[in-house]
Order: structure tokens, then C-alpha cells, then sequence
């Protein structure tokens, strides 16, 4: 035991006072927050009003055609036709056609105007000709408003689970799917590191001294715990980091991102095209996960799978990284096996979160293969509300039970690939080595 633990002191400290890995856990959280930032400004910066000019008005459009004093203002100027209205500093010529039933209009420019823009013109023509419909109708739009306000506001249709919790889909459909992913990448990026650690000692025969003192065994499994520890922490620190500046980002938002989310919060209104910017998004997102997620079952369950999901699969990658020579092409014909769950887990990930009690959620979440990533993505819509108990407790046991068995299978493989050289092997040939032994 005291060896296993001098092997993972020294993976651990290794790789942490390593500049690659001190840039990489500091600089991503902080590049983050730039493009955050940089992008809501660009956006800001970028907004420019446009202003149309309207001929050949039949008469209700100048009446109900609303102007948006920051993006688009309608002008129903008399003098201008489609030779002059550039020169005199129209954005575009909105052409009315007399035959309003035709609904045909145009919109002539030099530019192309933007998807927002064509939007919102294209709304406030709908609202002027269904206004112009009720007049002829002699029907009282401001009656007809109130009422479909009225009905609007009269049911409150909210998913209440048994717990007198509100349950709430895009969230859950968020934490999941992100935390899915988040496992999903770190298990291919820490097990091809544990991968590329076995071939390097392999291939430099530095291997051949360290087993002179330690069980095979023993080498493998202080590597893949040293790595894990190295994960972990860079994970933590990005975690801790990340909610940190999200916490301060409205120090860093142009003071027109962080005015226009206060008025969206006090209006109740929903982003619109022109506003729909990453970092409203980001803060909306902010003020919802801190009310309404359960963070302690989400990162306990998240620790334990992210942990749990690398240890199963660090043990297979470190038996294949031990019988890789030198050839790009034999690792990747040997890592295939090994991917595909983890990209199978990944496919139906979606599905389990928007049906967490199929019968595809609930294998996907029970089988150790891809139960690391399908159940973050049941868990996410509650506990014990989604996924029961004995579900989580059988699927964690089953996982840890997992990981025991492909460290034995793996051990048996490392014992004998980390000592051969010169020979292609294949997982035929690996297996034989396990009945061997």
C-alpha cells in the first residue's frame, strides 16, 4: 500500500506543478469570462437603428405600425420612392402593395437586413392588419386585448411533484445534460492521459525499472488514483472559479447588458430576438440554478460518478496504453471497444432526460458502462421523484462493483503487455493472457 501511494504522490505532484496544467485550470475559466463579456459587448456595440421608409401606405399601416426607438423607426415620408431613399439615409423602402388581402410586401435595401430586424417589422405588419380586420369588424381591440389577457393570466399551469416541489424541465434538462457532458469529456480526457502516461513509461523502458520494485499491479493502479486526484482537483478549482466570476459577472458587463436584464426581471418578459444575448442567458440561468436546484444531491452524485465513471474506464484505457507500442492506428483499433459505450451513453443521454423512467433511462442508469452519464441526467429531475432509492443504490453499487472487476481484467493484461515489445496484440490475444494467468 505504502508503494501505491508513493506512485500517486508522485503522478499527483508531477502533472499539478506542471505549467501546462496550472495555465490550462486558470487561464480556461478566465478566457471564459472574456468571451462571455467580449461577446455581450460586440453585441451591444453592433446594435444600430434602422429606419424604413413606408410608401404607398394604404392609410392603417402609418396607424398601427409601432416604431422600436433602439432597433427599427418607421417613416411614412411623402417624397421618398425607391431612386432617393438611400440618399436620404434610409436603411430600407418597405413597399406597400394596394392589395392588402394579397398580403405581398417588399422590402427593398442596399444591405441585408439582419434576422431580427425582418422579425419584428414582419410582427408589427401582422398586428396592423389584424388591427385594420377589427376596426372593419367593428370589434373593440382593446376589449379583445384585455380579455386574451385576462385568459392568459387566469391559469397557472406548474408541474408540482409529490414533495410540494415545482418541477422545471429546461432546468432539469440543463444540469443534466451538462453534467452528462461534463463526465463525458473528462472520462476521454483523463483516460487517454492515463493511456498516454502507460505507453510513455512503456515505450522509454522506464517501466521495466519501477516494476523491478513494484507489482505491475501496483504501477497501474497508483497511476490511474494519481490521475484521478489530478482531475478532481483541476475539476474543483474550474467549479470554485467559474462561480465565482459568474457570481461578479455583472461587474465586468457593459452597464447596458446588466440595465436591460433588470427590466426583463421586473417586466417578467421573455428575451427577445434583439436581446437574446449569452450573457442575459448566463444570468437568468443564475438566478434560477440558486433557487431552484438541490446542489447537494446534484454535486454528490456528481463527485461520486464522475469518480466512479473514471475509474471504470481508467483501468481499460491503462491496460490498452500497456500493450501499444509505438503505432497511432493499433491504439485507436484498441480504444474503439472501449469508446463506444461511452459514446452510446452520450446518444441516448437526451432521451433519458426527457423521459427519465423509460426503460432506456433506467438501464442506461443501472449498466456501469454508461450509468456515470445517463444517470446524471435522471438525477437531474429529482430524487426520489425520477430516480428511487433503491435505483441510485443499485446503480452506484453496480458501478463500484464495475470498477473492481476492469481493474482485476485490466491488472491481468498490464502484467503481462507492459513487459512486451515489438508485437501488435489484440483483444483476442489480451483475453487469452487473462486465462492464463
Amino acid at each position: 500500500m505504502n508503494k501505491i501511494f508513493i506512485i500517486i504522490k508522485r503522478e499527483y505532484f508531477t502533472r499539478v506543478k506542471n505549467k501546462t496544467f496550472l495555465l490550462s485550470t486558470f487561464l480556461l475559466p478566465i478566457v471564459f469570462l472574456l468571451f462571455i463579456v467580449g461577446s455581450t459587448f460586440l453585441a451591444i456595440k453592433s446594435q444600430t437603428k434602422e429606419y424604413i421608409a413606408v410608401v404607398n401606405d394604404s392609410g392603417f399601416f402609418k396607424e398601427n405600425l409601432k416604431s422600436d426607438s433602439s432597433s427599427v423607426i418607421f417613416d411614412f415620408a411623402a417624397d421618398v420612392n425607391s431612386s432617393n431613399y438611400i440618399e436620404k439615409g434610409y436603411s430600407g423602402l418597405l413597399q406597400i402593395n394596394s392589395d392588402t388581402a394579397a398580403k405581398r410586401y417588399v422590402i427593398e435595401s442596399p444591405k441585408s437586413l439582419s434576422v431580427g430586424t425582418m422579425d419584428y417589422i414582419k410582427g408589427q405588419m401582422n398586428s396592423a392588419i389584424e388591427n385594420n380586420m377589427l376596426q372593419q369588424l367593428n370589434i373593440n381591440k382593446n376589449l379583445l386585448d384585455s380579455i386574451s389577457k385576462a385568459s392568459e393570466n387566469a391559469i397557472e399551469l406548474s408541474n408540482e411533484l409529490k414533495t410540494g416541489e415545482k418541477a422545471n424541465a429546461q432546468l432539469a434538462y440543463g444540469v443534466g445534460f451538462g453534467s452528462g457532458i461534463l463526465i463525458y469529456i473528462t472520462m476521454f480526457i483523463f483516460g487517454a492521459m492515463v493511456m498516454r502516461g502507460v505507453m510513455e513509461e512503456k515505450i522509454s523502458r522506464i517501466a521495466e525499472v519501477m516494476v523491478s520494485s513494484v507489482k505491475p499491479f501496483q504501477l497501474m493502479m497508483g497511476k490511474i488514483i494519481g490521475i484521478a486526484a489530478v482531475g478532481l482537483t483541476q475539476l474543483l478549482l474550474w467549479i470554485l472559479l467559474i462561480f465565482v466570476l459568474l457570481t461578479s459577472m455583472e461587474l465586468f458587463l457593459p452597464a447596458e447588458a446588466v440595465e436591460q436584464f433588470k427590466q426583463i426581471q421586473e417586466t417578467q418578459q421573455q428575451f427577445g430576438v434583439a436581446n437574446n444575448t449569452m450573457a442575459l442567458e448566463l444570468l437568468q440561468a443564475k438566478a434560477s440554478f440558486i433557487s431552484e436546484v438541490n446542489w447537494l444531491v446534484i454535486i454528490s452524485c456528481f463527485l461520486f460518478y464522475f469518480l466512479g465513471g473514471y475509474l471504470f474506464y481508467a483501468s481499460l484505457f491503462a491496460a490498452v496504453g500497456s500493450v501499444i507500442n509505438e503505432d497511432p492506428q493499433e491504439a485507436q483499433a484498441l480504444m474503439l471497444p472501449i469508446t463506444m459505450p461511452i459514446i452510446f451513453a452520450f446518444i441516448i443521454l437526451a432521451p433519458s432526460i426527457d423521459n427519465p423512467e423509460s426503460s432506456l433511462a433506467f438501464w442506461g442508469s443501472i449498466i456501469p458502462f454508461t450509468s456515470p452519464i445517463v444517470m446524471m441526467g435522471r438525477i437531474a429531475n429529482g430524487v426520489p421523484e425520477a430516480v428511487p432509492y433503491w435505483q441510485l443504490f443499485l446503480s452506484m453499487s453496480l458501478l463500484v462493483g464495475g470498477f473492481i472487476f476492469t481493474t482485476w481484467f485490466a491488472g491481468k493484461i498490464y502484467r503481462t503487455g507492459i513487459l512486451l515489445y515489438g508485437k501488435k496484440a489484440s483483444w483476442k490475444e489480451m483475453i487469452k493472457w487473462i486465462r492464463r494467468s
